[in-house]
């Protein structure tokens, strides 16, 4: 038997194993896939935005009352799909109905779309942030400072700008604005996370200064379409023999507050007994809401998106999926109140390595995937 069909083998005997069940009878499932899982982007990635958009995808069949005009209001989102990918190979998991549907793609395809994420410029290995016609990324040399790879000195932000009515080809316009945080920081090599303050475009980022002090910034865009970095955290120390920076988990309006200020949720010192810290942004400032121990977070070095919103519909504020300490398994927490309160704790059959993210319907979360150390995927019902 060759390698590559011992491994295939492999994989299909692990997919074999009997599911996990959590304490509230949710079950968690292997989900079959010819390859191995060493990466993973979740919904709203730029990778996922990109396979979502480029006619890889079946079709899907439209509503009933839908427009068949991709120009009409509300048909206009891309569908929400999670990507994962290996040697030999990646699939698409999206949702058809209540059903969890797996569609494989290519290798070269796959190498396409992550290669785009680190766009001209940035720093390499570093990722950008990707929403609508905004997008950020790390650039800038970080050797004088002694950083480490992955960071940047600035925080790029570009944004796409109306082309308008023209009967001649024309380059669409895009403004670029660089941030420093100051104070001898750099930006740490975390992706990160686009969001909205007060209705207008914002950008949370990690900076961090030296190998065990990091903390948040948040850049906004002003009314006068200019950028500033509109808040900072005080310097956290980080623990752990790598001195990992902060990990930012999610933004969301994790309160219910409905006012158009989210919060962000964080790890601090994701290397060991992991902190999930909640930060609200209110007057030009960060304040920490509360925090509770026993998460873990991406490594120093580590890509891996480790957490992920979990929206609940009917208005509801979202909860959070991350990983417990020593990430065997899989926690959704609610912070509503502030201080986190632990809703499910889901096992998982080997420790979470390659990402956590979430598959929606109408708003409502529905499955939750985690990618395995042991290269496979594994899918649960939200609870």
């Amino acid at each position: 038997m060759s390698d590559r069909r011992a491994v295939l083998a492999a994989l299909l005997s692990l997919t074999a194993l009997p599911a996990l069940a959590a304490e509230d009878g949710s079950r968690v499932e292997p989900v079959a896939l010819p390859f191995a899982v060493k990466a993973m982007r979740g919904p709203g990635s730029d990778v996922a935005l990109s396979v979502a958009t480029s006619g890889l995808l079946p079709v899907a069949r439209a509503p009933a009352g839908a427009s068949a005009d991709p120009k009409a209001t509300g048909n206009t989102a891309p569908p929400s799909v999670v990507v994962v990918w290996g040697e030999g190979g990646g699939a698409v998991l999206s949702l058809e109905g209540d059903r969890l549907r797996t569609t494989l793609i290519g290798a070269e395809a796959i190498e396409g779309f992550a290669a785009a994420e680190t766009p001209r410029g940035a720093v390499p290995g570093s990722r950008r942030a990707l929403d609508g016609p905004l997008s950020a990324y790390l650039t800038g040399p970080t050797r004088a400072l002694g950083g480490a790879p992955g960071q940047g000195t600035v925080l790029t932000v570009r944004e796409r700008q109306p082309l308008g009515v023209t009967a001649e080809p024309k380059a669409v316009p895009v403004t670029t604005q660089t941030l420093a945080p100051g104070d001898g920081r750099v930006f740490a090599g975390r992706t990160p996370h686009i969001t909205r303050l007060d209705g207008r475009p914002a950008v949370a980022a990690v900076t961090t200064q030296g190998p065990a002090v990091s903390g948040l910034a948040v850049a906004a865009k002003g009314t006068d379409g200019v950028w500033t970095l509109r808040a900072q955290t005080p310097p956290q120390a980080g623990k752990g023999p790598e001195g990992a920076p902060l990990a930012l988990a999610a933004v969301a309006d994790f309160t219910g507050t409905g006012t158009g200020q989210p919060q962000i949720a964080a790890i601090r010192a994701p290397d060991g007994e992991g902190v999930l810290q909640l930060w609200r942004i209110a007057d030009g400032t960060l304040n920490l809401v509360g925090e509770a121990p026993g998460y873990a977070g991406p490594a120093a070095g580590e890509a891996a998106d480790l957490a992920a919103p979990v929206p609940r519909g009917g208005g509801a504020p979202p909860d959070l999926a991350l990983p417990v300490a020593g990430r065997g398994a899989v926690a959704v927490v609610s912070l509503k109140g502030g201080s986190p309160v632990e809703r499910a704790r889901l096992p998982l059959p080997a420790p979470a390595a390659h990402g956590v993210a979430v598959l929606d319907a109408g708003g409502t979360a529905k499955t939750i995937l985690v990618g395995l150390a042991d290269g496979r995927l594994v899918a649960v019902s939200a609870p």
